[in-house]
């Protein structure tokens, strides 16, 4: 593992207020897990691009087994065997499995596919990493796990040498991480090169044999995992001494602000009652497809309750969409934050007044210098990476997104506010800033559901933790009950 496979020297990228990469060079060993670590908008995601030949750079230059090249276009980085998996998977929904793997390039006899062909191909393919898939099953009907493993697989079949992971695991259940590191440690006894992305210093130093550290788009340090401390890492990301903690909550609870009783909907929830007081995070774990984000939906008004009853204060609620659901003071932070959390093409300031203008306005015009003055002050109490206010959110990264949903929620005065996967994709000091974020809002009063896939998380974070598993809550903790093992046993059942 000494011969370098890939090196980059000196690559620079420029964007409008920002310099994505400043100077960075890093060298790849052949047959490695390299981590790349940094903080959002440390440019990761631009350096992914540039080596998947996404985006060309400014300048530097990309040497590649010996042959040195300015930059990729994206055949010649496929052909040259560098494939990429990003959080947002490409597949094609409604082709299967073996299609999707032999997409653009279909064998044929004749004029026709040879979907036999392709099918057998896929089979030895997957059986090759250690996967039992059919390979005819269509891509919508596979978990997110499988999905990630299509795209693998669809790698693989290309001559695989560097495979680049962005995020793998974020909408992973705890076992299909424990088979997605499986499938890495896999890649890499065959020989592939693999540079792995991750917000979460637990698979960096379970998978990576060197981590190289990037901020504000500049290279710091490469280190060696295995001679490396958490904290130190953590400080070198963000440049200075921070602790991955969970803040001190001393709120007391309150009145019950939320009442939910045996909502159920048509494809999944059954018969789910819980209730929600004022000051109180109310956790809910469970696996990927357990119902927790059709729960949240059904709660805002986004998917249709077929029966049961939602009480605020006490009063019988209708919720029919999810501006009614807003009237009565709930806001919700999607796990799809993407699709359904921000207007991509709108700036970052008309996104956080988004959900408040009533309080912005006056018969009906805006008022743009108290528009600025609120959505400033959240920018600052956030520190969203911004290069100002009227760049559009689609700009920004991950996690200066999130921090953008997030500010639109707490500038509208919730008083109920469901937080589904909060910190998915974000970096770790963005985590501590949610954390507190999240602590203080129920120091306030505020009551918080908090859905999450990381029982750490759940278990730090919140006072009591409902787990469910097919549509059905399934047992309950109080603050200091709960363990991983506990909550993983209760999610999957027997």
């Amino acid at each position: 593992m000494d011969q370098n496979i890939l090196t980059v020297e000196n690559i620079t990228k420029s964007y409008p207020g920002v310099r994505a990469l400043d100077n960075v060079s890093i060298d790849i060993k052949r047959g490695e897990v390299h981590a790349i670590a940094g903080e959002n908008g440390a440019g990761k995601s631009t350096l992914i691009k540039i080596l998947t030949g996404a985006v060309l750079p400014d300048s530097g230059k990309i040497n590649l087994e010996g042959k040195t090249y300015p930059a990729f276009t994206p055949h010649q980085a496929i052909d040259l065997g560098i494939a990429a998996i990003y959080q947002e998977l490409n597949l094609i929904p409604y082709l299967s499995v073996a299609e999707n793997v032999f997409f653009g390039r279909e064998i044929r006899f004749g004029p026709f596919i040879n979907s036999r062909t392709m099918s057998l191909q896929t089979s030895s393919l997957l059986a090759k990493l250690g996967i039992a898939m059919d390979p005819d099953t269509l891509v919508k009907d596979l978990s997110v796990a499988f999905q990630q493993i299509v795209e693998i697989a669809k790698a693989v079949s290309h001559d695989l040498k560097i495979l680049i992971m962005d995020e793998p695991t974020a909408s992973l259940t705890v076992k299909e991480v424990r088979h997605m590191f499986d499938l890495v440690k896999n890649l890499k006894e065959k020989g592939v090169t693999v540079i792995y992305i991750s917000h979460k210093m637990s698979e960096i130093f379970e998978l990576a044999d060197r981590i190289t550290v990037l901020r504000d788009g500049r290279f710091i340090e490469t280190l060696r995992s295995e001679n490396t401390q958490r904290r130190q890492l953590v400080s070198l990301m963000v440049g200075k001494e921070l602790g991955e903690t969970y803040p001190e909550k001393t709120a007391q609870k309150g009145n019950v602000l939320l009442k939910v009783k045996n909502i159920c909907t048509g494809d999944l929830l059954k018969n789910i009652s819980f209730k929600l007081e004022a000051g109180e995070i109310l956790g809910f774990a469970g696996l990927v497809g357990a119902g927790r984000t059709q729960l949240a939906r059904a709660i805002f008004g986004a998917d249709k309750i077929e029966s049961g009853d939602i009480l605020i204060d006490g009063k019988k609620v209708f919720i029919k969409n999810p501006d009614q659901a807003v009237k009565h003071g709930i806001g919700l932070i999607p796990e799809d934050r993407k699709l359904h959390g921000i207007l991509a093409n709108m700036s970052v300031k008309e996104n956080i007044s988004f959900s408040s203008l009533k309080d912005v306005s006056r018969f009906r015009i805006i008022n743009s210098k108290q528009e600025n003055n609120v959505t400033s002050s959240f920018r600052q109490k956030l520190n969203i990476k911004t290069p100002d206010m009227n760049c559009r959110v689609e700009n920004l990264s991950g996690g200066n997104q999130q921090k953008v949903v997030l500010s639109k929620w707490l500038a509208s005065h919730s008083r109920i506010l469901i937080f589904d996967e909060p910190t998915r994709g974000v970096d770790v000091a963005a985590k501590q800033q949610i954390y507190e974020l999240i602590a203080n809002l129920a120091e306030a009063g505020t009551g918080i559901i908090l859905i999450s896939s990381e029982t750490e998380e759940l278990i730090g974070m919140a006072d009591r933790i409902l787990v469910m598993r097919a549509g059905s809550i399934t047992g309950s903790f109080e603050k200091g009950q709960a363990t991983q093992q506990s909550i993983l046993d209760l999610a999957i059942g027997d």
